[in-house]
C-alpha cells in the first residue's frame, strides 16, 4: 500500500511553493518524519517529512517546480530499500527566455514594420511576430505594439517578481565565465516588496548619532548576571526595541500606515527585526512589545535568529509588525537609507558603533557612537514628526533610566 506524500498547508495568503531539493532519491529507505524535500515560498523555507516508513517509491514533482498546496509530491511503500526505483515523471519544459535578438534580427524587424516597431521591441522584449498586425497587408504598427506592451504590463503576474530590462549579451570569452542561477522565490519576493516600496511610497531618511556610553556600560555591567538568571545574551536589541516603542507611543503616526484614503493608527507595537540568512533577509516579529521586559524582547529575538537560521521560522512569526527595526552595524555599516517594509510607514536602521571625537562637557573626547537612520514615508509622516521620533529614540539610549521610568 502506497502512502502518498503532499504539499502541507503553507499558510496565510501562501497558495504555491516550489520544491527546492529533494534529499531522499527514489528507492532509497526513509523513515517517518525524515526530511524528504523542501519547499520554498515567498516567505519561508520549508521541509516536508515523510508521512510513514517504508521506501520512497516515486517522486513525482522535480525540483524547480511550482506545486500548490495539496499537491501530490511522491509516495512511500511499505518495505526495505533497494527496490528498482520508478522512472520520474517526466520534467515539465521549462520555458527560457529568448535571448536578446542580435543586430541582424533587429534590422530585419525594423526592415518589415518600421524602425518605430524595432525600437519598441527591443526596448520591451516583444516579438512583433506574437503581435496581431493592423497595418496594410498585416503589417504590425507602432499602435499595435505599445498595445501589446500596455496588455503585457497589466496581465496578472506570473512570476513572484517583475522581469528586469533585457540585459545585454556577454562577451563570448566573459559568457564562458558567468554562472546563471534561478532566483529563489523569497529572493524575488524581496526583489518585489523593496521595489514596490520604492515605486508606492514618498520615501524620505533622517539621520541622528546617538551617544552609546550609558546602554554599553549597563550592558557590561549586568549582562553576566543577566544571562545566569534569564539563559539569554543580554545584546543592544532590546533596548532598540524598548526606545523604539517609547518613541513610538510619542508620535504615533511612524506607527500608523495608508488605506486607501484612510490613516490607521495602530494602538499595539508589533515590531520587526530584520534576520539575515544565507537565503535572504526575513523580518520575524516580536509582538506586543510594549508589554514585554528587555528580557523577553532578547530572548525572543534569540530564539527568531535560531529559527531563521535553521530554516525553521514559520509564516506566522514574520506578519502583522508595525514598525522595523534592521541593524546593519553587526556587518560593519557605518550608515546606510533602509527601505521600508511596506506597508509600514517607517523602519528604524542601526549602524556600527565607533569611537569618534565629540565634544563633552566642553571637552573633546572619544565616545561610541552609532549613526542612526529611520526612512519614512512622507505621505503620512511630516518630517517635524519624523525628526521627533528619531530625537527620541536617541534620548531614550543615551539616558536608558527613561526606559525604566517610561518617561
Amino acid at each position: 500500500m502506497a502512502t502518498e506524500i503532499r504539499v502541507p498547508t503553507l499558510g496565510e495568503s501562501v497558495t504555491e511553493a516550489t520544491i527546492g531539493r529533494w534529499f531522499k532519491k527514489a528507492g532509497e529507505a526513509v523513515k517517518a518524519d525524515e526530511p524528504l524535500c523542501e519547499l520554498e515560498t515567498d516567505k519561508v523555507t520549508l521541509e516536508v517529512n515523510a508521512p510513514a516508513s517504508g521506501v520512497l517509491a516515486e517522486i513525482v514533482a522535480q525540483e524547480g517546480e511550482t506545486v500548490a498546496a495539496g499537491a501530490l509530491l511522491g509516495a512511500i511503500t511499505e518495505g526495505a530499500a533497494g527496490a528498482a526505483p520508478a522512472a520520474p515523471a517526466p520534467k515539465k519544459e521549462e520555458a527560457k527566455a529568448a535571448p536578446p535578438a542580435p543586430a541582424p534580427a533587429a534590422a530585419k524587424v525594423a526592415a518589415e514594420n518600421g524602425p518605430a516597431v524595432g525600437r519598441i521591441a527591443a526596448e520591451s522584449g516583444v516579438d512583433p511576430a506574437s503581435v496581431a498586425g493592423s497595418g496594410k497587408d498585416g503589417r504590425v504598427t507602432k499602435g499595435d505594439m505599445l498595445g501589446a506592451v500596455a496588455r503585457l504590463a497589466n496581465a496578472p503576474a506570473q512570476q513572484t517578481v517583475a522581469p528586469a530590462a533585457m540585459r545585454a549579451p556577454s562577451a563570448p570569452d566573459d559568457a564562458s565565465r558567468e554562472e546563471r542561477v534561478r532566483m529563489t522565490r523569497l529572493r524575488q519576493t524581496i526583489a518585489r516588496r523593496l521595489k514596490d516600496a520604492q515605486q508606492t511610497a514618498a520615501m524620505l531618511t533622517t539621520f541622528n548619532d546617538v551617544d552609546m556610553t550609558a546602554v554599553m556600560e549597563l550592558r557590561s555591567q549586568y549582562k553576566d548576571a543577566f544571562e545566569k538568571k534569564h539563559g539569554a545574551k543580554l545584546g543592544f536589541m532590546g533596548f532598540f526595541v524598548k526606545a523604539a516603542v517609547a518613541a513610538l507611543k510619542d508620535v504615533p503616526s511612524v506607527n500608523a500606515e495608508i488605506d486607501g484614503v484612510d490613516l490607521v493608527y495602530k494602538n499595539y507595537y508589533h515590531i520587526g527585526v530584520a534576520v539575515g540568512t544565507d537565503k535572504g533577509l526575513v523580518v520575524p516579529v516580536v509582538r506586543d512589545a510594549d508589554t514585554l521586559s528587555i528580557a523577553d524582547i532578547e530572548k525572543q529575538i534569540s530564539d527568531y535568529g535560531r529559527k531563521a537560521r535553521d530554516g525553521q521560522l514559520k509564516i506566522e512569526d514574520m506578519q502583522g509588525g508595525t514598525f522595523t527595526i534592521s541593524n546593519g552595524g553587526i556587518y560593519g555599516s557605518l550608515m546606510s537609507t533602509p527601505i521600508l517594509n511596506a506597508p509600514q510607514s517607517a523602519i528604524l536602521g542601526m549602524h556600527r558603533i565607533e569611537q569618534r571625537p565629540v565634544v563633552y562637557k566642553g571637552q573633546i573626547v572619544a565616545r561610541p557612537m552609532m549613526y542612526l537612520a529611520v526612512s519614512y514615508d512622507h505621505r503620512i509622516i511630516d518630517g517635524k514628526e519624523a525628526v521627533t521620533f528619531l530625537v527620541r529614540i536617541k534620548e531614550n539610549l543615551e539616558d536608558p533610566t527613561r526606559l525604566v521610568l517610561d518617561l
